[in-house]
């Protein structure tokens, strides 16, 4: 069995105020929940950017290929442009990586109404791409990808058909149908025992 590894490095300093204060607007920002979340996406950059760095200072037939796989990988991402070079793998952001997750493009897209709803949608297995359920919040979403997400088919919550654009039909109180209502007896008085 594969042994599964972190993917993410901690900070060197723990107690760094600016650091915190900065991971905690992000946090809200992105409706993430827990700072793993930021790291894992700042040893992404990491490694990217580390890459591009190794690649500009190689040369030669290799660097060339590797140079075109890593900037057509990060333009499949959306995180870079058209004509892209090295310079701008490395003008990267965490905001930018964080951005491209399945939870912030649902809330942009309008299909959740917060970062924190989009986050249950998916968790929940309401959101697809392209039919398919995903539920991992964190998920880097292709720019081709982009465009088929939507609401699972079939699924329902609070009360309607997910997708529908009119509600499902109220339903009616035992008072307008004529009938009694049901009465639960065990949160009632007996009236066996009582002194």
């Amino acid at each position: 069995m594969k042994r599964q590894r972190k993917k993410y490095l901690r900070p060197s300093h723990p107690w760094e105020k600016s650091r915190m204060d900065a991971e905690d607007a992000m946090l809200s920002k992105f409706g993430l929940r827990r700072k793993e979340e930021i790291w894992r996406a700042q040893t992404l950059l990491r490694n990217f950017r580390s890459q591009a760095r190794n690649l500009l200072a190689a040369s030669g037939p290799q660097a060339e290929r590797e140079t075109r796989q890593l900037i057509s990988r990060l333009q499949c991402l959306g995180l870079v442009g058209e004509n892209a070079t090295l310079d701008d793998v490395l003008g990267l952001t965490v905001d930018k990586i964080l951005e491209r997750r399945l939870q912030s493009i649902v809330h942009r897209k309008g299909l959740a109404q917060s970062m924190l709803q989009a986050r249950q949608l998916i968790v929940h297995g309401h959101i697809a791409i392209a039919g398919r359920c995903v539920n991992v919040p964190s998920y880097l979403v292709p720019v081709k990808e982009e465009p088929l997400i939507g609401y699972v088919s079939g699924k329902t919550f609070a009360g309607s058909k997910v997708g529908s654009p009119e509600p499902s039909e109220p339903v009616k109180a035992p008072e307008e149908t004529g009938a009694a209502p049901e009465r639960n007896g065990a949160n009632e008085p007996t009236g066996e025992g009582e002194n």
